[in-house]
């Protein structure tokens, strides 16, 4: 991964030729997220004209997923943190093969009277649509000020564990496999100080000792009372009218990496893995796995207003940053950008693995394609992908909504500001969501006003995940929404395509298999996914991968590269079903999928 592309080349020359940078003036329009901002939409594409067989409707309600979100102020924010919003995730946590879902709370400045406060919440699938609150049985009725969610089994009992960001103390929830979590974050020592403003996290074994290791992400230092007050600085100000302040002249972030020693503890390894040389960025969403092929798992990093960052494993438990020399540090302009979300697939169908990356409005997202030997093209403009430029873009996901077999996307937005229509009336704190189709030959078209009334409603969103919780062979959508209940939007679709799910297991791979990449080959089509930790913005998807088929009624081979480097080949399989694959097994099992 060091080869370097001609373009990306000269304009690295010429900034080395260049006198040294001085301190950027804030644009007219200052605030979260302007840094490459002022991008005007697109023309939409001539509608393809193809019938979308995709219907969302947001069935949160009636299936019982009832909490409120409380993250700042709901009217007026005075800090940064009351802006960015928290994670959600499904998971089957208790092992029946429904999944369930997980959703992190934030709090307020001023706090609440004791025993008042609000708390994370976990939802037990009960089948037939219908979810349960265990939160208190679950013991994982904690609050404070939460932002991301991870989930991997660290110690490979066979049941998966959760790890939840904070401002403040982080917290490692081991499930004891009876239907409760225990809090084992001091004795594993990855809490962190308790000073920090930790956002992203994702499971990953960098060293392929076959346990899960961790790397946490920190967005900014921030300490309430300290911070300067809306209107106080030029990049305080947003369409000239005060606004909190940050990220942009506020102290940056950090990163910590821990090594898991495998008997339940952590070290600390961020300084002799290279990962806190990197300064000088606003992390959030961490995504893990392999990105050029070499067997070892790699990590990008979203950033906001700053250089998002690529880790490339060094196979000695070392890190170097190549985000500039890959073209995954900047847009095409050569821009830094306000990067939120993540997500990773196979869009164009060529067995490699790609990014999408949301971004701040006035801005494009970034679709990364995977041109192999390490290097990446921002293929967004050409894919139909920048006509909504309006939209601050949080969570984000690929996923073949319809079963065709060409992964669809899934985006979540909503401003920063409450009061952003008071400031300019074009502008809306609630937005719909946005759905693009998969056209196939690397083009998408947005599909948004088709797709039903779960896309259609405005909301604030920020964490998204993605997965089947009825087990229907479609792929559904959990969502975080600010100051309101969350949204389960349940894909009704209408529509003959074939699909087929796989669950992995390592076995001298970390249990969960998180790290792993599989090719599906069906029909003469080759495609690719891989098994994440994180993903979206500061979520995490269902462990289970999903692969749309389209007319094909069966699968001619699977290929998975484990965790651990090695290549395992499985024989065909029929479609419309779950299977499970066990590292060194070569048979693809039938597995039950309760409805």
């Amino acid at each position: 991964m060091n080869r370097i592309p001609p373009s990306l080349l000269a304009l690295v020359l010429c900034l080395l030729a260049a006198p040294p940078l001085q301190p950027q003036k804030p644009a007219a329009e200052s605030g979260q997220g302007m840094i490459s901002g002022g991008a005007a939409a697109l023309p939409r594409p001539k509608p393809s004209g193809r019938p979308w067989p995709v219907t969302f409707t947001d069935v949160a309600a009636q299936a019982g997923l009832r909490m409120q979100y409380t993250y700042g102020h709901p009217q007026k924010k005075k800090y940064v943190i009351e802006a960015n919003g928290a994670g959600v995730a499904f998971l089957d946590y208790n092992g029946d093969g429904l999944l369930d879902v997980f959703l992190v709370n934030g709090s307020r400045l001023e706090g609440f009277p004791a025993g008042t406060s609000p708390t994370n919440h976990l939802f037990q699938n009960k089948g037939k649509g219908q979810f349960a609150d265990v939160t208190k049985t679950a013991k994982l009725d904690q609050s404070g000020w939460g932002n991301g969610v991870c989930a991997g089994d660290f110690d490979n009992d066979g049941h998966t564990d959760l790890y939840v960001t904070y401002f403040g103390k982080n917290l490692l929830q081991k499930n004891n496999g009876d239907g409760t979590f225990r809090d084992v974050t001091a004795r594993s020592g990855t809490g962190g100080s308790g000073s920090e403003w930790s956002t992203g996290c994702t499971f990953v074994d960098y060293d392929r000792d076959g346990y899960l290791d961790l790397l946490v992400t920190r967005y900014l230092n921030f300490q309430a009372g300290k911070s300067p007050l809306p209107g106080a600085f030029p990049f305080c100000m947003w369409k000239g009218s005060p606004v909190y302040c940050g990220p942009r002249g506020l102290p940056f972030g950090s990163l910590a990496l821990y090594h898991n020693k495998g008997d339940g503890t952590f070290e600390d390894v961020s300084v002799p893995s290279g990962i806190s040389a990197v300064k000088g960025f606003y992390a959030f969403t961490a995504v893990a796995t392999d990105f050029d092929g070499d067997g070892w798992p790699d990590l990008y990093i979203a950033c906001d207003s700053t250089p998002s960052i690529l880790f490339h494993n060094q196979k000695n438990g070392t890190f170097r940053d190549i985000g500039t020399e890959t073209g995954l540090a900047y847009n095409d302009n050569g821009s830094e950008q306000a990067g939120m979300g993540l997500s990773v697939g196979d869009f164009d169908n060529d067995g490699r693995i790609d990014i999408l990356k949301t971004n701040f409005t006035g801005d494009y997202p970034n679709l990364y394609r995977n041109l192999g030997k390490g290097l990446f093209s921002d293929v967004c403009l050409r894919a139909g992908l920048a006509v909504n430029p309006d939209h601050v873009l949080w969570g984000t996901g690929f996923a073949d909504l319809d079963n065709d077999g060409w992964k669809d996307i899934v985006q979540v937005s909503g401003h920063v500001y409450p009061e952003v229509a008071q400031i300019d009336a074009r502008e809306h704190y609630q937005r719909a969501r946005l759905v693009y189709r998969n056209l196939g030959g690397g083009r998408f078209e947005d599909v948004s006003g088709q797709s039903g009334p779960g896309i259609a409603a405005e909301h604030s969103s920020r964490g998204m995940a993605l997965g089947d919780f009825d087990n229907d062979g479609a792929m559904d959508v959990l969502v975080m929404n600010m100051h309101e209940a969350p949204s389960l939007l349940r894909n009704e679709l209408k529509s003959s395509n074939h699909w087929m799910k796989l669950r992995l297991r390592g076995t001298r791979s970390n249990r969960d298999a998180i790290g792993a990449v599989v090719t599906v080959e069906s029909a003469g089509r080759t495609q690719a996914d891989a098994v994440l930790s994180q993903s979206s913005f500061l979520s995490h998807n269902d462990l289970r991968l999903h692969f749309g088929l389209g007319a094909a009624a069966q699968v001619d081979r699977i290929t998975v590269q484990w965790p651990n480097g090695q290549r395992e080949q499985f024989p065909g399989v029929a479609a419309n079903a779950l299977y499970l694959l066990v590292e060194g097994s070569g048979q693809a099992a039938a597995q039950e999928l309760p409805r």
